[in-house]
Formats: structure tokens, sequence, C-alpha cells
């Protein structure tokens, strides 16, 4: 569904003249219980960018691999476009976590022709959710530079190309963000400001009794809360819950 542009709203406009179209009020459960946790606990909101985290090494390629599995055997759409492994890494990964729903894979690093492709995907899905997972940011050109140098300015570019298009089709876009070996983002902090959430996935190092454990949190979230813990096993076949913490 394509909304009406924000800036079409004239300038003044009475906020009781504002309807919110119908579909952005219906939220798009993962399938995963941990994972709809850390989103308020119904899952995703259609239109919603959300900037993915997580220290080397934590599995960030492997949790949204699952998160991609599960949408998809859930009635969604998926994409899941990595310009930072070969789609044969993908697949034996896949093979590996044994997942066996037929989300899409792409290798594009050219957001233009990126979205382009999506636009294929979801115009032959019409009438189920449609999710983009990029992996990741930092390895996505823009098509601005003709010599393909990916900058701070790049990556800023990418992510306002990737949130136009959530908000113009009311689809959800996730994107993988690296981060540096002490744990901060990898470019500028404007990139937090520009998502609607931020999600983070650390290895735990401090408490004896969870030392190695997965820590996926919730750092930002427009549509459903920040401060979400959740604690998870990391084995060969993916993730399993251990503990969550609510901030509710």
């Amino acid at each position: 569904m394509k909304l009406k542009r924000i800036d079409e709203i004239a300038f003044g406009t009475n906020i009781q003249d504002i309807t919110v179209p119908d579909v952005l009020r219906r939220r798009v459960p993962t399938g995963i219980g941990y994972f709809d946790a850390v989103l308020g606990g119904e899952g995703f909101t259609p239109s919603m960018i959300t900037l993915f985290t997580g220290t080397p090494g934590a599995g960030k390629t492997t949790l949204m691999l699952a998160l991609a599995n599960s949408l998809q055997g859930h009635g969604a759409e998926v994409v899941f476009n990595t310009a930072e492994e070969s789609l044969y890494q993908i697949r034996m990964t896949t093979e590996r976590l044994r997942l066996r729903h037929p989300f899409k894979v792409g290798g594009l690093s050219n957001i233009p022709q990126l979205l382009e492709g999506c636009d294929k995907i979801r115009k032959a899905a019409p009438r189920r959710p449609f999710f983009l997972i990029v992996d990741s940011l930092q390895c996505m050109d823009d098509g601005y530079f003709k010599s393909g140098r990916i900058t701070c300015a790049t990556n800023e570019r990418t992510l306002s190309l990737l949130t136009n298009y959530a908000k113009e089709h009311s689809v959800n876009v996730i994107v993988i963000g690296q981060v540096t070996k002490d744990g901060k983002m990898a470019g500028s902090n404007k990139l937090k400001h520009m998502v609607d959430s931020h999600l983070h996935l650390s290895v735990e190092q401090k408490d004896e009794d969870l030392k190695g454990c997965r820590v996926l949190e919730t750092q930002k979230n427009r549509f459903g809360g920040a401060g979400h813990i959740v604690f998870l096993n990391m084995k060969a076949t993916g993730f399993k819950e251990l503990a969550r913490i609510s901030a509710n």
C-alpha cells in the first residue's frame, strides 16, 4: 500500500483532521517470541525502519536469517540482501540453522538497484507484509558517487533512501549496522536518530552466570518503548531464549 507522503500534509493542518491509515495500526508478529518482546510485545509496525547493531561475532547475521525465515513462514514476503557475504555462504548458514521457509535473497550493493528489485517482489505478492533486511549499511552504495567510495555521508544517504522507501510503501526495512570492537557505532550518530527503532546484540561479559550469552536489547523504539532485554544462548542451530527483562 502506498501511503500519502507526509510532506503532502499542509503545514498548519489541524491534528484532528489527520487520518492515520489502517495499515499503520496493525502489527506484524515475527513468530519469534523473544523478538516480539524486544519490539514491545506485538511485532513490527508497517513503515518501520530498524537499525540492528551488534558486537563482532555476536551473531547478527545468524539472528537476521532466523528472523527472515520466521517472518516468511508466518505470511510475510522477505528479502535478505547481503553485501557482506556471498550467497553461497548464506545458503550454507541456512542449512546449518535448518531454515526451511523460502525467503528471497540478493547480493546487491547499489541501493537504487536493490529497491527496484524489491518493487518487483513486493508487487508480485501485494497482500503479504513486505520486509527488507540489509546486511550491512556500511557496505551499501547509494549510487551518488561514481567512484563507489563509501563514506559517512554515503551511509546517511543510503539510510535516508531506505527510510523513504519504508514510509512510502508501508513496508519494513531492517538495516544491519557495524560497530567497532569497543561497541561504538561505526559512522555518524545521526544514523541512530534517523531510524524508528534501534536493536543491539552483544555478548555478556560481566555476569558470571550468563557470561558468553547473547544480549538482545531495545535501545530505541518509537512504537513500543525501549529498555526490553532478552538473554539468548547461541548454539550451532541458532538462538534459544534464556531469560527476558521487560521495561514495562
